[in-house]
């Protein structure tokens, strides 16, 4: 089955790309090419954009329309993926498919091996279509060199791009089997490894003028494929090699491409495109405004709160405050002689910081000078999470500006959370339920039903809480609009049906119960925490399970494991079950590498198809909480005949916390996620609740970054 799944707020992380970010972009911002990554037209350059650069490129070169995505997680690695439409060749068979043209798929990846000079050229190497077909596979050595407004390239390819085959290939020396390419595809999902720098090169380059005008960006180009080679037997007359193109940017975030191609084919493209690293987030303007501090608050009309003796106070009513104004659901508040500490959970601000500052404007505005320390202690569905404590006095000098915030960081702590005595000054009740009600979307993409089949849905959620540590939640979900009646095709699979059985769970009912389960969390000792959940836990598994994680105060490790119990549920996604059950599970090891804010998870177990393996990903997290990820699992089935196409599990993300999109603050998060082929093998449990994600406040880090927010 040919499926890619897309899931999350896309159409969140588009708005984010077409105008709504404001981003501080360098001079020297390079253009995409036709195929997504920093290029001329047809071919790629040694340059790189910006790390944190996210584009989304659609282009046209007839017969080919690419959509193609390109991230740079680093300043010297990127990574695209992409769909390219023929628009002259079918699917397949009219009876599978009907007229729906050919779609292929594939990933690329560019890696700088060195930076330009005052003499020297960047170089960079990289390949296309690796993880795909292999119809435009293709793999090449760049370099580029400016002088002035213009920018040279030249650069060696084989495959694809050097299909005019210039030279013989230099790698003879060392085997006669570079000498011969092996044609056709490798299998769609494989890594085409068998065909890199094989067959005979050719010679591509170009220069790129940045006119006198920012918006104008003129390119010419030796193209380096003859076109007598295609895929398909979809060979195309070209009357020259030489394609000319002009970039037209429409504003900081809109890049308009026009060309001639081939000598004989106009070309078009559109590329919308973002930095998700030095995103400005949009005005808060639905955020209530921050308490002046009391001594601004003397000097306004504005009447003030009496300030008082922390016994005197209305905690009550100073607990409402801080969930409307600081965003805290407090479950209780104690004193430390001079200290004063708020536990609660942060339910609105993704930035720590701000909340603190926040509660601490409220305090100061409450409570007389006995009080001179502030913490607030975190808590996530009732784990204990971290302690942050600000002084008092100097927070009023870093907003008075007679302190600057490299001095006042001296002046907050951060710590474990440790049994301590406290004199109890306020506890909350607990509030028995919650609920609410919102829009969703979900689509697959490149099946050979249709490119794109959606759903959109209305759900209603709702949460019953026994205690802060267990609580029942669920979701109810109704189809609003969908064109799911297309979606007829199932994919072959030797394995147990875990996954593919997609359809099925897609078009039964148009009311689903996607989650009810029952949750439990307990911290066991210090930096230790579990898990326990039974219950419908996600579209497709219910069962029974548990998770414990290992997570030290101030350390960049983690490691933990989950076991479940899980049985198929029935394709209406109601309380059915099916007879399949199996136990999974995997332990995980969590790094920060500290290199770039690179983190690195591995986990090795059981999966639901009953079969061995281990997944590896990899993320780069930016300062503001923007992620770039890839992951792949292998498992004893990899590569054998009864996982099926696509050999193994992969996918590439990318992950938005909401507060960079919306008008009002939020923690909430938009993952975009492109998973080429869903599959049996290597396939994992969807749960709701994961320790490592409930104990995000833990990375300092984060903190430390976005210091600055506890002045809003």
């Amino acid at each position: 089955m040919r499926r890619s799944a897309w899931h999350g707020c896309c159409r969140t992380a588009f708005a984010l790309l077409a105008g709504g970010a404001s981003v501080a972009h360098a001079q020297e911002a390079f253009t995409q090419s036709d195929f997504g990554g920093v290029g001329l037209l047809q071919t790629p350059t040694a340059r790189m954009a910006e790390e944190g650069e996210f584009s989304f490129v659609l282009s046209r070169t007839t017969p080919y329309t690419n959509y193609n995505v390109s991230m740079q997680p680093l300043p010297w690695l990127e990574g695209s993926f992409r769909y390219t439409n023929v628009s002259n060749r079918l699917y397949g068979p009219r009876s599978l498919s009907g007229s729906q043209t050919y779609k292929d798929k594939s990933i690329d990846a560019k890696v700088r091996l060195w930076q330009e000079s005052r003499w020297l050229p960047a170089v960079a190497a990289g390949a296309r279509d690796v993880g795909g077909t292999g119809l435009f596979s293709s793999e090449y050595v760049v370099a580029s060199k400016r002088a002035g407004p213009f920018d040279f390239s030249l650069g060696l390819a084989w495959g694809y791009m050097g299909a005019r085959g210039d030279i013989a290939n230099p790698l003879d020396i060392l085997s006669d089997r570079f000498s011969t390419r092996p044609t056709g595809g490798t299998g769609t999902g494989k890594f085409s490894i068998n065909k890199f720098l094989r067959g005979r090169p050719g010679f591509f380059g170009g220069v790129e003028y940045r006119s006198p005008w920012d918006w104008l960006i003129l390119k010419a180009e030796l193209d380096g494929n003859d076109y007598k080679h295609q895929p398909q037997k979809n060979n195309q007359p070209q009357r020259w090699p030489v394609n000319l193109g002009a970039v037209f940017r429409l504003n900081r975030n809109v890049d308009l491409t026009v060309g001639y191609e081939r000598g004989n084919v106009v070309t078009a493209g559109l590329n919308l495109h973002s930095n998700l690293a030095r995103h400005v987030d949009p005005p808060k303007t639905f955020d209530p405004a921050p308490e002046p501090l009391a001594a601004a608050a003397a000097s306004s009309d504005v009447p003030a709160p009496q300030r008082t003796a922390p016994e005197q106070v209305d905690w009550h009513a100073v607990a409402d405050r801080l969930r409307d104004n600081a965003g805290i659901d407090v479950s209780r508040i104690g004193r430390r002689g001079s200290e004063l500490v708020i536990h609660g959970e942060q339910q609105r601000f993704f930035y720590t910081a701000e909340g603190v500052g926040r509660a601490t404007r409220i305090v100061d505005r409450r409570v007389d000078d006995s009080i001179g320390w502030l913490t607030v202690s975190s808590e996530r569905n009732g784990l204990p999470i971290v302690e942050t404590s600000v002084h008092r006095p100097r927070f009023v000098e870093l907003l008075d500006d007679r302190l600057s915030l490299a001095d006042f960081r001296r002046s907050v702590e951060q710590d474990p959370v440790t049994a301590r005595d406290e004199e109890l000054l306020y506890r909350a009740p607990l509030k028995r339920f919650t609920g609410g009600t919102s829009l969703g979307y979900q689509q697959n993409l490149g099946g050979p039903d249709a490119f794109v089949l959606y759903q959109v849905y209305g759900a209603a959620s709702g949460t019953f809480n026994f205690n802060r540590n267990l609580w029942l939640d669920g979701v109810l979900a109704v189809n609003l609009a969908n064109n799911y009646d297309k979606f007829k095709y199932d994919a072959p699979s030797n394995l147990p049906r875990v996954r593919t059985d997609l359809r099925q769970y897609l078009t039964r009912s148009d009311v689903t119960l996607p989650n009810v389960q029952l949750t439990g969390t307990r911290r066991l000792c210090q930096d230790l925490y579990g898990l326990a959940y039974a219950g419908m836990l996600e579209s497709m598994y219910g069962g029974v399970g548990g998770e414990v994680l290992y997570r030290p105060f101030g350390e960049r490790w983690a490691v933990g494991a989950d076991v479940n119990w899980v049985k198929q549920r029935g394709f209406r996604q109601d309380f059915s079950l099916r007879r399949y059950h199996v136990i999974t599970g995997q332990a995980t090891a969590y790094f920060n590498t500290g290199f770039h804010d690179v983190t690195v998870a591995v986990s090795v177990g059981r999966y639901l198809a009953g079969d061995w393996g281990s997944t590896v990903d990899v993320s780069r997290e930016f300062a503001n909480g923007a992620r770039m990820g890839a992951y792949a699992t292998i498992t004893n089935k990899s590569g054998s005949a009864g996982y099926g196409e696509g050999s193994f599990d992969k996918g590439i993300y990318v992950s938005i916390p909401f507060d960079m999109l919306l008008p009002h603050s939020s923690r909430s998060r938009a993952t975009l996620l492109w998973q080429p082929l869903i599959r049996d093998g290597g396939a994992r449990l969807n749960k709701r609740y994961t320790l490592y994600t409930l104990t995000n406040d833990l990375d300092g880090d984060l903190f430390d970054k976005n210091l600055e927010k506890i002045r809003e």
